[in-house]
């Protein structure tokens, strides 16, 4: 979730924590390629990036009324990219869009999404659906080979936004529903390419169905959960919410569901671990959220050695400032049942003194299966990812700023090794965009730089057309635009990176097999 929203002191607690059948053309032509290539070893190496992480349903988190739009709708794209009810007429109470891409609670705009898209999307608006299964289609067809759809929601932003609310607020009742969702949009797309299997969109449960779908050319959805209250685990290592026989019977389920990957905190303390602070007048907010959710205030102290949390406002503590809070018993249960299902373990988010610990447990096991997918851990701990077999993506950011990021997680690297990149856009996770490159030069149409075949024009939607060098990722289908300029500005390097990020990232997961 969101590392760029600005937020003033006033109203800050309305956002804790997040601080369909209509064509919609894709301007690519070529079907792309089965996805793999043969090795000096004669085994398969399957090419292609990764998004890892970002958030295809979280129009149904937060009570339903926070994201407005939809990936789909059956009824089709008039239905999916409209406005939520209560921004009728003119945005003015649109209160949570207004604070999170205005800066204040006063505000007005366009509400109409199709067919004009006058206002929405863009790569500012963070309560509009921003991925569109058409603009995710085209980026597949440029190259894009796993996502994971991390599912989102947070209980205590659903209870104090008042405005509206579908849904009542508890977290893993909203988990379920996106998950249900998320087959519901498989069937959907199966259906428009023939009947079932045959889409391009494939929910995957494990890593030997993720390479058969990536080796076919498709795109591999893995399922995660990024949410404050995991297996409703509210609470604090002293009143836990949640016991050991409930961690065990949530996982079974989330299994069940097909949830492959689990962050274990997120915004606030809980039972499980402590949180990595969010910095500035943001933290002030998420301060009384976790008092909300945890019954305590964030508890820190001068960091002790390398490593630390965001600084947050403090008059009587020095930075930098560090969580008391780190992995609980609870919390060292659950990493140790995770491993014994095979699941990917998510870092960001944990307190600095909780990631240490939990690195810790993870090298004792040997267990590769843990990601940095979205910049949100202390950057001293990427070489110990790295050590262990597991997955570091960055935030997204212009092509620019998002090389630098790699250039940065390349230095931690060991040069005997075999590594991937990729990102973690998180799109719809109430989050802007990448920004447009200052004296962007993308010139249309560009080829893929992932498939010489694939070529693409400027993303057309109902009346709208955008162009990157203008408007940023003003949504997903623009991302493969943005590959197209970091190949322009960076070179083959660094997508020869992103070219084995779907290859890296399932070996991490083959390699993260159950433990005991």
């Amino acid at each position: 979730m969101p590392r760029r929203v600005p937020v003033p002191l006033l109203f800050l607690l309305i956002s804790l924590g997040l601080l369909g059948v209509g064509a919609a053309p894709l301007a690519a032509t070529a079907a792309p390629p089965a996805s793999s290539a043969p090795s000096a070893a004669g085994a398969d190496v399957v090419r292609g990036y990764v998004d890892a992480h970002t958030h295809l349903m979280s129009y149904e988190g937060f009570g339903g009324e926070i994201i407005c739009g939809a990936p789909f709708h059956q009824e089709g794209i008039e239905k999916a990219l409209r406005d939520c009810p209560h921004h009728e007429p003119d945005g003015a109470l649109a209160l949570f869009e207004n604070i999170t891409t205005k800066g204040s609670p006063f505000g007005t705009h366009d509400p109409k999404g199709w067919p004009t898209f006058k206002y929405w999307p863009n790569n500012r608006t963070a309560t509009h659906q921003q991925v569109y299964y058409k603009w995710l289609e085209r980026s597949w067809r440029a190259g894009q080979r796993i996502l994971v759809n991390q599912l989102v929601t947070n209980r205590v932003l659903c209870e104090i936004y008042v405005p509206a609310r579908k849904y009542p607020c508890d977290e893993m009742d909203s988990i379920r529903l996106q998950a249900k969702r998320t087959y519901e949009l498989q069937d959907y797309i199966d259906k428009e390419y023939g009947g079932p299997g045959k889409g391009w969109f494939r929910v995957v449960r494990d890593p030997a169905a993720a390479r058969k779908v990536v080796q076919e050319g498709k795109l591999a959805v893995v399922l995660g959960i990024e949410t404050s209250e995991p297996l409703g685990c509210r609470g604090s290592e002293l009143f836990p919410g949640c016991t050991r026989a409930q961690i065990d019977k949530g996982l079974d389920e989330m299994r069940e569901l097909g949830v492959s990957s689990m962050f274990l905190c997120h915004k606030f303390d809980n039972a499980l671990c402590g949180v990595r602070f969010d910095s500035g007048m943001l933290g002030v907010a998420l301060n009384g959220g976790n008092i909300l959710s945890s019954g305590h205030n964030w508890q820190a102290e001068t960091c002790k050695g390398p490593v630390h949390d965001n600084t947050i406002p403090s008059v009587f503590l020095k930075p930098p400032h560090c969580n008391l809070n780190g992995l609980t018993e609870l919390g060292e249960y659950t990493v140790k049942a995770m491993m014994k299902r095979g699941m990917l373990i998510e870092l960001d988010h944990m307190s600095a003194k909780a990631a240490g610990q939990t690195l810790t447990l993870l090298e004792q096991a040997g267990y590769p299966g843990v990601v940095s997918g979205h910049s949100w851990a202390d950057e001293s701990y990427t070489r110990r990812i790295y050590r262990l077999g597991g997955m570091v993506t960055a935030m997204g950011d212009s092509a620019d700023g998002f090389t630098a990021q790699w250039r940065n997680d390349k230095a931690a690297r060991d040069p005997n090794r075999l590594y991937g990149y990729g990102y973690g856009l998180d799109a719809n996770g109430v989050a802007t965009l990448p920004n447009p490159r200052p004296n962007g030069d993308l010139k249309y149409p560009f080829t893929s730089p992932f498939d010489p075949s694939v070529t693409m024009e400027r993303l057309t939607t109902g009346e709208r057309t955008w162009d990157l060098n203008k408007e940023g990722v003003a949504n997903y289908g623009l991302v493969a635009d943005w590959m197209a300029d970091i190949a322009h500005r960076s070179g083959a390097e660094i997508i020869g990176d992103l070219s084995l990020g779907a290859e890296v990232y399932l070996r991490m997961w083959e390699q993260a097999r159950p433990r005991t």
